[in-house]
């Protein structure tokens, strides 16, 4: 079985519905509209899709992010959402989202990736572990099923090492 990855085509109202019905089906918890309007529309160049090759119209997997500066002293990327359907899973379809996504914000000079994932989701800690990711902090009942969450980041430059407030005494 193929699997095709492409950028998120804005204009494409039906990759928008696949994409909140998978997210929906997955997370921990329901988003509004705006919620994906503000990764869609801000950063629609880090928003990847997966699809079947033989049925190629509606998404399979898709990962959300974005990236902007933090702190005035470095740029940090974000995984928002990542969702694969369940009947696709095991095939290393997440691995490859989250392959382009990384190496996209590599080339865009990101110092480091971020994102939250429940406590309880070992698949989920595994992947991103697997990229080189560390668990920053455990933060409770973060969600609102009031499950726990780890923050977890992909440092990517020594700038992401270094504490912010010493980052801004530099850059004066």
């Amino acid at each position: 079985m193929d699997i095709v990855y492409r950028p998120l085509d804005i204009a494409n109202v039906h990759h928008f519905q696949q994409i909140k019905k998978l997210i929906d089906a997955d997370l921990s918890e329901p988003y509004s509209i705006y919620v994906y309007r503000y990764f869609l529309n801000q950063w629609p160049e880090l928003v990847y899709l997966a699809f079947d090759a033989a049925d190629p119209v509606l998404p399979i997997g898709c990962i959300i992010c974005k990236m902007e500066p933090h702190r005035a002293c470095r740029m940090r990327g974000y995984i928002g959402m990542l969702a694969v359907e369940s009947s696709y899973r095991g095939r290393g379809i997440a691995k490859r989202l989250v392959t382009k996504v990384i190496e996209i914000m590599q080339r865009e000079k990101c110092d480091e990736i971020m994102l939250e994932t429940e406590v309880e989701n070992s698949a989920a800690l595994n992947l991103y572990e697997q990229f080189g990711f560390i668990r920053m902090k455990r933060m409770f009942r973060y969600y609102l099923n009031e499950g726990d969450a780890f923050k977890l980041i992909l440092p990517l430059t020594n700038k992401s090492c270094i504490r912010s407030t010493f980052l801004a005494m530099n850059s004066t």
